[in-house]
C-alpha cells in the first residue's frame, strides 16, 4: 500500500552516471558549514535567476495576484528574496537526505510540539496540512525528527531518483503514500497515525472547488482535506517550517488542532486557503510562487498567465 525504498542493479547503468555525480557533488556541499552551505544556496539562486525567467515571470505574476497592494519595489524585494531561498532549497535538500539527526538537530527549534502530540494522543489520526515552503524537504525530515509520520507525495518520473528521494525521506519518518492514494490514506489515519498532505497547489478542476486565495477570487482548491477529513474523522492541524529571520537555522510551527471545520466542499476549501494563507504570510519570501497556482480557471475566463 505504500512505497518502499528498494535498489536496484539497474541504477548502476551508465544512463544513471550523471545523477550519480550530482548526489555526490550535493553530498559534499552540504558537508560544509551551515554557514557556508547558506551562502552558497543563497547565490546559486540569484546566480540562476537570469536563466529561469519564465519561473521568474509566474512567481512575480504570483505575488501580483495575491498582494495587488504591493508597491513595484515590494514586489521586487519578494521575488528576489524568492529566487535566492530557491537556490538554497537545493542545498536543504542535500542537508535532509545526508545529515545525521544529530547535525541537524543543532539549527532548528518548534513552536507548539504539544499540539501534535495532544492530537496524536486521541488515537483518531492526524491530518497534517503542510505548505509547499521552499525548505519543503528539509521540513519534512525535521518533522519525523519530532515525530515519525506519513506522508503524501508524488512519485519521480526517474526510478533512481524515486529510490533516493523515498529512501531519504524515510531517514526520519514511516511511509510514503501516494497522493492519488486513497484508500492508503483514509487507512493510515484510521489507525491513529499522523499523515502529511499538501492542499495548496493546483491539481486541475477534477476534485476540486474553486475558492478565494490572497486577493484572487477563484481558485481551484482540491477536495482532498474535505474528503479525507469526512473520511477519516481524524484530528486536523498545521506544521509549518520556515527559515529563521537571521539566517541560523529553521523553526517548526505547530498549530493547535483546528476546530469548526466546515461540513461541505465549498466552504472547505475557502475555510483550507484561510489556514495556508495565515502559513504562507510567516514568511512570503520563502513561499513556493514559480508553481502556477491559478493555472486552472472557471469555465470562460482566460489565463492569469498571459
Amino acid at each position: 500500500m505504500f512505497t518502499l525504498s528498494r535498489f536496484k542493479n539497474q541504477f548502476l547503468h551508465p544512463k544513471y552516471w550523471l545523477t550519480w555525480f550530482g548526489l555526490g557533488f550535493l553530498w559534499l556541499l552540504v558537508q560544509l558549514p551551515y554557514p557556508a552551505i547558506r551562502l552558497i544556496g543563497f547565490n546559486a539562486g540569484k546566480l540562476a535567476r537570469p536563466f529561469l525567467k519564465r519561473r521568474e515571470s509566474i512567481a512575480r505574476k504570483n505575488i501580483e495576484l495575491c498582494f495587488p497592494n504591493n508597491t513595484p519595489a515590494d514586489t521586487e524585494r519578494v521575488v528576489t528574496e524568492n529566487f535566492k531561498s530557491l537556490g538554497m532549497a537545493l542545498l536543504e535538500t542535500g542537508i535532509a537526505w545526508f545529515w545525521s539527526d544529530r547535525r541537524v538537530r543543532k539549527y532548528f527549534d518548534v513552536e507548539g510540539m504539544e499540539n501534535l502530540q495532544r492530537a496524536a494522543a486521541q488515537q483518531r489520526g492526524v491530518m497534517v496540512v503542510g505548505v509547499h515552503f521552499m525548505s519543503l524537504e528539509l521540513g519534512g525530515r525535521i518533522m519525523g525528527i519530532c515525530q515519525p509520520m506519513m506522508a503524501t507525495y508524488r512519485p519521480h518520473n526517474n526510478a533512481m531518483m524515486e529510490w533516493v528521494q523515498t529512501k531519504g525521506r524515510m531517514r526520519s519518518n514511516k511511509a510514503m503514500i501516494d497522493r492519488r492514494n486513497l484508500k492508503g490514506m483514509v487507512s493510515a489515519l484510521k489507525k491513529g497515525e499522523s499523515v502529511w498532505f499538501a492542499p495548496d497547489q493546483d491539481y486541475g478542476i477534477k476534485g476540486s472547488s474553486f475558492a478565494p486565495f490572497f486577493a484572487v477570487k477563484d481558485v481551484a482548491t482540491t477536495n482532498g482535506t474535505f474528503v479525507l477529513s469526512r473520511l477519516s474523522r481524524s484530528a486536523l492541524l498545521t506544521v509549518t517550517m520556515v527559515r529563521r529571520a537571521d539566517n541560523s537555522g529553521y523553526r517548526l510551527y505547530i498549530s493547535p488542532e483546528i476546530e469548526n471545520y466546515p461540513t461541505n466542499e465549498a466552504e472547505a476549501a475557502a475555510f483550507t486557503n484561510r489556514i495556508i494563507e495565515h502559513e504562507i504570510l510567516r514568511a512570503p519570501e520563502q513561499y513556493l510562487w514559480v508553481h502556477r497556482r491559478f493555472k486552472t480557471r472557471p469555465a470562460g475566463e482566460v489565463s492569469l498567465y498571459l
